[in-house]
């Protein structure tokens, strides 16, 4: 166990932090399987800029890194010209 207040402090504040950034992580996880079932191309195309805006979100913030959201929206926009 930490010693010191500004130890005790940190511990306090990762584990917030671990726990904010498991929320938003998983719900982009979701977003993404949700997104992946959908059959019609017309309703993939009008999700898809919010999609796009979560992940990049999740860039910005270093809670994925820059590359993955890159390969993630181009897997993602080739699921969705495939869609007939």
């Amino acid at each position: 166990m930490a010693n010191h207040k500004s130890a005790l402090k940190r511990i306090r504040q990762s584990e917030a932090r671990r726990l904010h950034n498991r929320y938003y992580a998983r719900s982009m996880r979701s977003a993404i399987r949700k997104f992946r079932s959908l059959t019609i191309k017309a309703e993939a195309q009008t999700e898809l800029p919010k999609l796009f805006a979560m992940i990049d979100k999740m860039a910005k913030r270093s809670m994925i890194h820059k590359n993955k959201a890159g390969n993630l929206k181009s897997s993602i926009s080739k699921y969705v010209n495939s869609l007939s």
